[in-house]
């Protein structure tokens, strides 16, 4: 047998063995050693093959059988039956999974508008002149497919037939290409939107809203560690990452492009004023100039909406209720509302007769004038001056203008050497990187900032990828049947899983099992500290043998219970995680991301390349885990900002 069958073998193996020692003997076992022996036959019934959520649901029941069985043999079955019934009935009616089905849905749609092509080409040339340009653009442009999809399966697959095949044709050495492709893939775990904090969200009863905002900056620091690790891996061995050459760095210009550059200046600016002044070139229209020159200043316009908006932010006056005002429910003092018991009371004076409103009684019960009739009426002035003045704005803080100067700056210099060269390369991005940004924005944007939840921007999402694939010409027929089926296939795995893992929950937990476990953790005395690091250890381990989705509905719902008592807040524990289950598509022998790309890798590409390609990555997640419990407001800071 192959050298991979006989590991998996003696790792379920070892699990068995393991059980079993633990196991107390048959004459004192109890119902909760039965659930523990429940937990290890499903590990190794997945690791031989079997489908997780008919497993799940298959063993659930058998072992819920069996307990109502030891206490009412008469109605064990009705009652095995009910306790199915209504856990698949709890996980159909949760709110939070209808997002599933429309994130995966709008990742397809993306995935087939064929915007990936050319996001790659420009982000390669872009970073032409930057060590390792092909591997940074590779991981880029994963992580902005990873935003725009979240199907790892999708991202692994698609640059494993783009950037793979390229980085190998330069001369790239095979395991850092594998390496940048594998890893680049798996952001989809962690950056938003991401099915798997979905999962985490509706499994731990979290926020998803929350968990969005909170791995928004995680994601992008590790995305941001991978580039700069390849940059400095290409710098020590260019060997290993060779530079592009001349020809595939070349960017054919236009005639326009040419004219200008030849006659008055290369810089995009300087050439396209002096071609709208002065005496243009009569091959280039009006026209051309003008909307070449409103492209070249997007980014000015971007910057100046960007602060603008952060501007307004910042100064915005907080509103004081003016005095003499009472705001809705403040509990006033009013003599109405010291008096009111709760029930229906008469009016006060019900029984007297009514007054006109020009009539007061007087004391000898004539009538008067109504008070202040004689007095004159203020004059405009002196009712203006009593008025509150209007609420001013807050003043602007010194980090605002240094962002501000910094922003300046750099784009005072990114005009300085703005040629037309890197306008046509500008253009590329324009047409696939922008569009991806803009539909990104407006779906995770919303959400953070609370103008949505994660259901109605996952459909904004939906309704996004149509535009774009209509927008590239690739909106038809069969692509919408092809992307539906997908998405119903991936969403009918997940929804049976999610019941699957409910039934299980319930009958590990009747049986005891996380009663057994909640002890043994309790008595062992751990610091929080201690108990993150063996949680996090254990996760990590689960990784190997195990997916992620398979790690988060059969095992969350065993650490959760025992966050409370630890003090530890589940929102930061599930960022954690999903940093940590990016190992179980990265570590040996499940690593579904080696096989993705493996799948589609030339054939004297094996899979022990790819895994030793992998394993710096992996450090460099362990590193990214570390950084986030040390500092904590890479986490946290965004929700807290957000939802005050």
């Amino acid at each position: 047998m192959k050298k991979e069958v006989w590991f998996g073998l003696s790792i379920m193996a070892l699990v068995v063995i393991g059980v079993f020692w633990m196991m107390p003997p048959p004459s004192q076992m109890t119902n909760g050693h039965l659930g523990l022996l429940m937990l290890a036959m499903i590990v190794v019934a997945i690791m031989l093959g079997f489908p997780t959520a008919f497993t799940l649901m298959g063993m659930g029941t058998t072992f819920t059988f069996l307990f109502y069985n030891s206490v009412n043999p008469g109605t064990a079955v009705a009652r095995t039956l009910d306790l199915m019934v209504h856990r698949a009935y709890a996980v159909m009616n949760n709110d939070v999974l209808i997002a599933v089905p429309l994130f995966v849905f709008m990742g397809y749609l993306v995935e087939r508008a064929n915007l990936i092509e050319r996001l790659f080409k420009g982000l390669h040339l872009a970073t032409s002149r930057v060590p390792g340009s092909l591997a940074v653009a590779t991981i880029v442009t994963c992580a902005v497919f990873s935003t725009a999809t979240g199907i790892i399966g999708a991202v692994v697959t698609l640059m494993g037939l783009l950037a793979f095949p390229a980085m190998l044709k330069v001369g790239y050495n095979v395991k850092l290409a594998a390496g940048a492709v594998t890893a680049g893939g798996t952001l989809g775990i962690l950056i938003p939107p991401s099915v798997l904090l979905i999962l985490y969200g509706a499994t731990a009863g979290v926020s998803v809203v929350k968990l969005y905002a909170g791995a928004f900056f995680p994601g992008l620091i590790l995305a941001g560690m991978y580039v700069g690790s390849v940059i400095l891996y290409a710098k020590l061995k260019p060997s290993a990452a060779p530079p592009l050459a001349e020809e595939d760095r070349r960017v054919e210009l236009p005639a326009f492009s040419q004219s200008i550059s030849k006659g008055l200046s290369t810089n995009v600016m300087a050439g396209l004023i002096r071609a709208i002044k002065g005496p243009r070139n009569a091959d280039v229209p009006m026209g051309t100039l003008l909307r070449h020159l409103i492209i070249a200043l997007l980014p000015v316009a971007a910057a100046a909406l960007l602060m603008g908006s952060i501007y307004l932010s910042l100064t915005k006056p907080d509103y004081v209720v003016p005095e003499g005002l009472l705001s809705m429910g403040a509990g006033g003092s009013f003599q109405e509302q010291e008096s009111y018991g709760g029930g229906l009371q008469e009016p006060q004076g019900a029984g007297e007769p009514a007054q006109t409103q020009d009539e007061a009684p007087s004391e000898d019960g004539g009538l008067q004038e109504p008070e202040g009739a004689d007095e004159p009426a203020q004059t405009p002035s002196e009712t203006e001056a009593e008025r509150p003045s209007a609420p001013q704005r807050k003043p602007v803080p010194m980090g605002f203008w240094i962002t501000l100067g910094i922003i300046a700056v750099g784009l005072a210099i990114f005009y300085l050497i703005f040629t037309f060269v890197r306008l046509e390369i500008f253009k590329m991005l324009l047409g696939s990187f922008f569009p991806l940004a803009m539909l990104i924005l407006g779906v995770l944007g919303t959400i953070i900032v609370g103008l949505a939840t994660p259901t109605e921007a996952a459909a904004m999402g939906s309704f996004g990828g149509f535009v774009l694939a209509a927008a590239y010409r690739q909106l038809n027929l069969r692509m919408v049947k092809e992307a539906v089926y997908l998405t119903a296939k991936t969403s009918a795995m997940v929804c049976w899983l999610f019941v699957g893992s409910s039934i299980f929950a319930a009958a590990f937990a009747l049986l005891g099992g996380q009663e057994i476990i909640n002890t043994w953790v309790i008595s062992m005395d751990l610091t929080p500290v201690q108990f993150m690091l063996l949680a996090q250890i254990i996760i990590f381990l689960l990784g190997w043998p195990l997916e992620w989705t398979e790690i988060i509905v059969i095992f969350m719902p065993i650490f959760l219970p025992l966050l409370a008592h630890f003090n530890i807040d589940p929102l930061f524990f599930g960022l954690l995680v999903a940093i940590n289950l990016q190992t179980a598509f990265l570590s040996p022998p499940v690593a579904m991301a080696a096989f993705y790309l493996k799948g589609v890798a030339p054939p004297h590409v094996t899979l022990n390349q790819i895994f030793l390609g992998m394993l710096p990555f992996m450090g460099i997640q362990v590193i990214m885990l570390a950084l986030l419990y040390l500092f904590p407001a890479i986490g946290l800071w965004l929700p807290s900002m957000v939802y005050r």
